[in-house]
Formats: C-alpha cells, sequence, structure tokens
C-alpha cells in the first residue's frame, strides 16, 4: 500500500469530450493552452485551499499548519465551486488545445468529477467517519525535515487547536445511522491516532530545547488526544448501537465509479465474470507451483509449509533492508527500468498509531519537495504482547520470499521507482497531483510477476525459484479475490461475512486478514483495480511488443510508462501505440 492523500490524490480517467482530436496530422492550433492553464492553475489553488494537508504531502510548504474546514457551508460552498468548474470544463472547445494540454485536460476534468462522486456517491463527509478520526495525521511533521523542528511544532500546535471545530462539525455532517464496518474502522483509526499523539509524537520531540514552545504544545496535544478520544466515545456510544449493515454502493453506483475512475464502461457483472476466470486461472497456476515442490501435499499446505521459512521477529527488518539492495541490483543488471536516483528508501518499523491498518506500506516525499526528500518503507514487526502464535501467524505472512516480493511491490521496481520518475519527469503539475488508482497499483503489482518472469529468486536453485513464483501467484490470488468481493458486496449484497469465507476459500489464508480484507472492501470498493491495472499494463505491454518487434526494449517500454505521470492507462495508450483502436478491449 502507498500514502494515500485523502480526496485530492484522485483517480483520473480517460474521457471523450467537447471537440475532435486529430492525432495523424499535426497539433491543433495552440491558443487555447494559456486559458486552460490559468483556468486548471486556479482550479488547483482552489483545490489546495479547501484540502491543504494535501498540499504538505505535495511539498508545498505554504499550506503547512492548516487543516481543511469540515463545517457543512464550507464544505457546500466546495460541491458547489466542484459543479461550476465542470460545467466550465465542458464548454471548453479542447480543439484548440495542444494534443499535450488536451491530455491534462481530461485528466483534470476527470479528477474533477471524481471529486463529485467522492462528496454525492461516496458521502465521505456525510457517510463515513474515518474521514474524520484520521484527518489530524501529523506524522509528516516529525518525519520529514522540510523545515526547522521549532517551525513544524508551530505548525502542529495550530493544528491542534482547530479539533474542537473539527470534531463539532464531524457530528454535524454525520448521517443519523452510518455502516457498522465505517464505525469499528473509525474507532480503530482514531485510538491509532491517540496512541501516536500520547506516545510517537511526543518521543519525536524530545530533543527540542524551548520550554515556552514545549509548554504551548502540551496544552494542545492534551487538547486533541481530549477530542479525538470523545470523538471515538461519541462513535461507540451514540453511533454503533443505531449501526446498519447496508454499506453497498450499488449497481448504478458502482457503474458510475467504473465509468469516473477508470473509463469503463462494461458492466460489473462482466468484470466479475472477467475476474472469476482469471481466478480460477491463477489457482491452476498456484497448484501447478505446488505441484512442482510437494506433489503430495494440498496446494494450500505446500503454501503454508514453504511460509514457515521466515525470518525471526528481531531479523525481519534487517533482512528486508539487505534483500532491497539486492533486489535493486537485479534491476539494474537486467536493465529492467532506470532507477533516476540514488536515494535509497529507508527500512523502518512501521509507526505503532498505523499497525492496526498496515503490514508494509511507502511513505516518499512528494513531487514538489525540494529538502525533506527521504522514503520509508514501513514494515510492521511483531508485537511482544501476542501469544506465541499470533508472533508465529504474523511471520509467516514475511516469509523470506513473500517478504521480496511485498518490496518488489512497494519499492524495487514498484511505487518507490514510481516515485522517484515522477519526481523527476518533465510531468506538468496536473500530471503529478493527480494519480490514477489502478495505475499506480496496477504498476506496483504487475511488478510483482514481471519480476519472478524476468528471473528474480532464480539463483540456480530450482525449488526456491518455484518458491517465489508460487508467493507471487498467492498474492495474484488475493487481488484477484478483491475484484470479485468489492463487485459481490457492492452489487449483489455479499455480507462481509461472506466475503470474508470467499477471501478464506481462495486465497488461503485465515480468518484474521481476510476479514480484513471484507471489510476494506466495504469502503474502499476501488481496490478491485489493482487487479484491473495490472491486466491493463499487460495488455500494454503485449500491443507495444508486437508494435516494436526486434527493437523492443523492456526497459525502454518501462521508461515511458513512468515518466508520463501517473494517468489511466489508456491515456498511455495514446502516448505509446501507434495504433490506438483496441484500448477498450483490455477486459
Amino acid at each position: 500500500m502507498i500514502r494515500i492523500i485523502m480526496l485530492f490524490t484522485l483517480p483520473v480517467v480517460f474521457l471523450s469530450c467537447t471537440g475532435n482530436r486529430d492525432y495523424k496530422g499535426g497539433k491543433a492550433p495552440g491558443t487555447g493552452d494559456s486559458a486552460f492553464q490559468k483556468l486548471s492553475d486556479e482550479f488547483i489553488d482552489g483545490e489546495l485551499a479547501q484540502i491543504p494537508e494535501n498540499g504538505v504531502y505535495l511539498g508545498l510548504h505554504q499550506y503547512d499548519g492548516k487543516l481543511t474546514d469540515y463545517r457543512k457551508a464550507s464544505l457546500d460552498s466546495e460541491l458547489f465551486r466542484l459543479k461550476s468548474f465542470d460545467q466550465v470544463l465542458s464548454g471548453i472547445d479542447s480543439s484548440m488545445l495542444s494534443e499535450k494540454m488536451y491530455y491534462d485536460y481530461r485528466i483534470l476534468r476527470a479528477g474533477v468529477r471524481n471529486s463529485i462522486f467522492n462528496f454525492e456517491d461516496m458521502g465521505i463527509y456525510s457517510k463515513n467517519p474515518t474521514t474524520y478520526a484520521g484527518a489530524i495525521d501529523l506524522s509528516v511533521y516529525v518525519k520529514r525535515n522540510f523545515a526547522p523542528l521549532e517551525e513544524r511544532l508551530r505548525s502542529i500546535i495550530k493544528i491542534e487547536n482547530l479539533t474542537p471545530s473539527l470534531y463539532q462539525a464531524a457530528r454535524q455532517n454525520l448521517a443519523d445511522s452510518l455502516a457498522k464496518p465505517f464505525i469499528e474502522t473509525a474507532i480503530l483509526v482514531a485510538e491509532g491516532t491517540v496512541t501516536f499523539l500520547r506516545k510517537d509524537l511526543i518521543l519525536a520531540l524530545r530533543e527540542l530545547n524551548n520550554d515556552s514552545l514545549m509548554a504551548e504544545f502540551r496544552a494542545s496535544n492534551k487538547l486533541a488526544i481530549q477530542q479525538v478520544k470523545a470523538f471515538a466515545e461519541y462513535l461507540r456510544k451514540e453511533k454503533l448501537p443505531k449501526a446498519i449493515h447496508r454499506f453497498a454502493l450499488g449497481e448504478e453506483k458502482y457503474r458510475k465509479m467504473l465509468l469516473c475512475q477508470e473509463g469503463i464502461t462494461i458492466s460489473p457483472r462482466e468484470i466479475l465474470a472477467f475476474g472469476l476466470k482469471q481466478l480460477k486461472t491463477e489457482q491452476a497456476n498456484f497448484n501447478a507451483a505446488a505441484k512442482i515442490i510437494n506433489p503430495n501435499l494440498k496446494p494450500e499446505d505446500v503454501y503454508k509449509k514453504a511460509e514457515l521459512e521466515h525470518p525471526t521477529a528481531d531479523s525481519l527488518i534487517p533482512y528486508a533492508g539487505r534483500t532491497l539492495e539486492s533486489i535493486r541490483q537485479f534491476i539494474l543488471d537486467k536493465k529492467i527500468v532506470s532507477i533516476p536516483s540514488e536515494i535509497r528508501a529507508i527500512v523502518k518499523e512501521t509507526l505503532p498509531f498505523e499497525r492496526s491498518t498496515s503490514t508494509a506500506s511507502l511513505d516518499y516525499p512528494g513531487p514538489f519537495e525540494k529538502k525533506a526528500t527521504e522514503a520509508y518503507y514501513y514494515i510492521t514487526p511483531v508485537d511482544p504482547g501476542w501469544t506465541a502464535k499470533q508472533k508465529e501467524d504474523w511471520l509467516a505472512q514475511f516469509n523470506y520470499y513473500s517478504t521480496d516480493i511485498t518490496s518488489i511491490h512497494e519499492v524495487y521496481p514498484g511505487h518507490f521507482v514510481q516515485a522517484l520518475h515522477l519526481n523527476t519527469s518533465h510531468a506538468t503539475r496536473i500530471e503529478k497531483i493527480y494519480e490514477n488508482y489502478a495505475f499506480s497499483e496496477g504498476w506496483a503489482h504487475y511488478c510483482e510477476k514481471m519480476m519472478v518472469d524476468e528471473g528474480y529468486g532464480n539463483n540456480g536453485d530450482p525449488l526456491k525459484a518455484v518458491k517465489f513464483r508460487l508467493a507471487q501467484s498467492g498474492d495474484a490470488l488475493l487481488r484477484l479475490c478483491r475484484l470479485c468481493v468489492s463487485i459481490k458486496m457492492h452489487c449483489e449484497n455479499m455480507s462481509v461475512d461472506e466475503a470474508t469465507h470467499f477471501l478464506m476459500d481462495h486465497w488461503h489464508q485465515g480468518e484474521k486478514p481476510c476479514r480484513q480484507e471484507a471489510i476494506r472492501g466495504t469502503f474502499d470498493p476501488g481496490y478491485l483495480y489493482y487487479a484491473i491495472g495490472k491486466m491493463e499494463i499487460l495488455k500494454l505491454l503485449q500491443d507495444y511488443q508486437k508494435q516494436e518487434g526486434e527493437q523492443f526494449s523492456l526497459e525502454k517500454f518501462h521508461n515511458t510508462l513512468l515518466d508520463n505521470g501517473v494517468p489511466p492507462v489508456r491515456l498511455l495508450r495514446e502516448i505509446m501505440l501507434h495504433d490506438k483502436k483496441e484500448w477498450d478491449k483490455i477486459l
């Protein structure tokens, strides 16, 4: 998983818009470019003013110390602004834009429409209390050294002092009855935030020698802790007793999500049929790999036996750090993709307040960050308070093979390399800000298969190589289960319990991780995009390789893929392929 920026890191989409485009001839007249550039800059500035936290994560520190205004009047004003801007964009004669600006035009227009979808259909402010439970993520101010610590602490104090108005607005905005999984997740997030404020934040500030500023912080921090705790208690006492089990978007809104976010016009049922077919194929791959390892055991038992080969609790983080360098060198030796920086991702334990919702994640610098360019690869360690079985179950997820596959997804050549390309490329402001869910996660998931296909893990021991293939296939089963479960829960009324059992039957993991995955699907129906994005990239690779023939280079393919922002793969097909007619035949 990667850091998710609330609302502003938006999925984008290939849309047909006003005006005709001719990619065979020269560029259209560019008289409209400057006007569109000014309009888009005004919109983005307004968006960042509304959600300043995202500006901080992007590396724009004029937004430090600010917090979204969650009051209903402010949210209503923002929704009106979004709809008004959508109307303005719909009136633009796109034939007057250059090819490059037309590319950005579609990205921005889709981002606006997806923001409206989040407001009205997802109900992120009215239906999901997690929006508020995780609203004061202050970790960026202590993890990243983008300003003197005293200056960053002043920003923290300003935000903490805004928590009373934040949680007053939350109580006013949230609907009377909320979905139970949303409430329970929000309570966990709130409790994690309290842990961070009480422990991690104070520990991070321990070396600051400014008595008056620290006294001011202690007061603001006490206030923030009280407010977050009170909100968690409010959810537990006021909302849980009235919780409902209805969380599904329904087929109509799900179709709208697919169109807004990925330009998909086929029905959810057609996608589900595709996903079930792919799941069956991947299960056969999984079984075949397991049979090579031990033909006398059931495939899932072979899988579980391989999971016993894992680091110790103490060696987990050091092991991940060592293998990162070997994975990086493999990429360079095989010329898989260029790595445009010597910056390394720092392997660290997941911060305690995030451990309830994350096993491994990447936190990388924003595309406009100039100073604090550190990237962190977080791995959640064993909790000393767990039972012996719980410790063993946790380490089984980090067996040597799965840990390397996770590092490939998160770091090399997955999210981290993608971020390095984005931050050093000539991508425009729009391309650097708007991030497509399917491409971002699809790329990282694609890398898992691609790296094993290219021979990663095959160091002369054929049995070990097959175990890497088994681990990669197991992760692919999870992503295909997400696709199926997302559609079944939101379009066919599958319950969380039923989704949990579906995952257990097809992913071959225990009840706890499967239930966590099922719950995620209730509020993140878009997690089907891991599988879809991977399939889109594989289709593009196939078509590009056919086009290039003997001139094909995997490194060139990957570099081109990563140097044009983080758009939908459908837009990249326009850039990379001469024949663009089959863009709608990916699934």
